[in-house]
């Protein structure tokens, strides 16, 4: 093999464009995603929404090869397929739903790991890359979980600190599985307004999952709705969160409001009519 041949792909600058092209993700002999055709420009924010099965997190997996896919997905252009695993972690940081803890590993230790693609053959942690990870703590509150284990720590306080690994990467793209599933009402917007801000500071490109429709409507500018695997919808939040769209897919009567940035609220309305409980016999 030639040098040129064996010569590393260049890593994407940011901004980084995200596209999925005719991309379908068969798992146990169903389609959970179905030709779904999206682009992300780069320094956007895309949220994928859809209800419970509708294949927002198969999709997003794609981009980390983490499934087998159909179609392309590219990253900057770039096929993500034809990347190696390392040259991958450089150009994108996930944050998983269930993410995997080693168990013993401090909260700095965990978060330093973040570094490991930038560092050489050995892995050894240079002096940058410890500052970087303590700054990212101190972004997200956690100086005072420095040295603790991370399996002592709460959900929220976890999802934080695997939130802290992800950012540590300093990647162009950075892609959340429902981040803040574990987390209070609080230090869900904390949280997302920190990602807000360094996606300013950084011209991130950012992909999240999300179930909760008024986070999504006020923090993205993009939102995409799947339903059984199919993209149903895709544009601006104030274009694709309407009342028929929630109806039709969630089965459920909402109000939404658009404010003057362009973000939505969504109210959903409670449903009044129950049905009646079954009636149990007695035993004679």
């Amino acid at each position: 093999m030639s040098a040129a041949a064996a010569a590393p792909r260049p890593i994407p600058t940011v901004p980084s464009e995200v596209s999925f092209d005719g991309v379908t993700v068969e798992l146990g002999g169903r389609h959970v995603v179905k030709d779904v055709t999206l682009s992300i420009p780069g320094g956007g924010w895309l949220s994928v929404i859809g209800p419970n099965g509708a294949g927002k997190t198969t999709l997003i997996r794609t981009l980390s090869g983490a499934v087998r896919y159909l179609g392309d997905v590219r990253i900057g252009g770039i096929k993500t397929s034809s990347i190696h695993h390392r040259e991958r972690a450089r150009c994108l940081a996930i944050v998983p739903q269930h993410p995997l803890v080693p168990i013993g590993i401090s909260t700095f230790d965990y978060a330093l790991l973040g570094r490991t693609p930038h560092q050489g053959l050995r892995f050894s942690p240079s002096r940058h890359d410890r500052e970087v990870t303590a700054e990212v703590l101190h972004r997200l509150d956690l100086d005072e979980f420095t040295h603790r284990r991370v399996e002592t720590l709460s959900g929220g306080e976890r999802q934080r600190v695997v939130l802290a690994r992800a950012l540590t990467q300093e990647t162009p793209v950075l892609v959340l599985d429902e981040p803040t599933s574990f987390l209070d009402v609080g230090h869900q917007i904390e949280v997302l307004e920190l990602i807000a801000s360094l996606r300013v500071e950084r011209n991130l490109t950012v992909v999240t999952t999300l179930h909760d429709l008024s986070v999504a409507g006020q923090f993205a500018d993009q939102v995409a709705v799947l339903a059984e695997g199919k993209k149903v919808a895709d544009g601006i939040p104030a274009d694709v969160l309407i009342p028929a769209l929630i109806a039709r897919h969630w089965g459920i009567e909402a109000d939404t409001a658009v404010d003057d940035h362009g973000g939505v609220t969504v109210t959903v309305r409670r449903r009044r009519k129950t049905k009646p409980l079954k009636k149990i016999e007695e035993p004679i």
